[in-house]
């Protein structure tokens, strides 16, 4: 496990712990992971739609937007940490497809076709170089829409293995993408959602 990266050691720590348990997502609580996935289904077309959900642990957005009546086409969750996904395999669920990898260190497998490419917590432990760089590769390989969120202020990132980001800092930098950008800082105070749509 030590010679895991650096941002993935958090996860392995917790799975280590907990299993594929709710804790080994490192989210507060199951409140704020679905204060954050009702803030995706407000700004992102998702019904019909391939969705790709990286670092998507047990597929618990699938599980939150079938509840939802939201039924992607297809979904492909990836996720590094292997409790995690064989909890999201095991869920059986017909449109699922899980693929076991870590994001950062082989890029490529964020090129799976999709009509969006949805991050949700699966940034929050990257530096500035892997998060912008990441979220560049999946702009290029998504056929509609990028979406993630991320710790705009200290508040949420308490944890020494917490990484936030100025939102200025993360809008500028999404200027150079050509994408038509909305945000949503007003569900959690620390975090922001943004949704990058290309242009017809």
């Amino acid at each position: 496990m030590s010679s895991s990266p650096q941002y993935l050691q958090p996860y392995l720590e917790a799975a280590q712990r907990h299993g594929a348990a709710f804790r080994s997502l490192l989210w507060a609580s199951p409140k704020t992971q679905a204060v954050r996935f009702e803030a995706f289904t407000r700004a992102c077309l998702l019904e019909g739609q391939v969705l790709l959900d990286v670092g998507c642990g047990r597929a618990d957005f699938l599980d939150f937007l079938l509840r939802s009546n939201i039924r992607p086409a297809q979904y492909i969750g990836l996720e590094a940490i292997l409790p995690l996904a064989d909890a999201a395999e095991r869920k059986g669920h017909a449109i699922a497809q899980i693929i076991r990898g870590d994001f950062v260190s082989h890029p490529h497998l964020l090129e799976q076709n999709a009509d969006a490419i949805i991050f949700s917590g699966s940034l929050n432990t990257l530096g500035t170089g892997d998060f912008l760089q990441t979220l560049r590769t999946a702009w290029n390989f998504t056929r509609r829409q990028l979406a993630f969120n991320f710790l705009c202020s200290p508040q949420l990132a308490a944890a020494a293995y917490l990484v936030w980001h100025s939102t200025e800092d993360v809008l500028e930098y999404l200027t150079t993408l050509n994408g038509q950008v909305v945000t949503d800082d007003q569900y959690l105070e620390g975090d922001c959602t943004v949704v990058v749509t290309k242009h017809e």
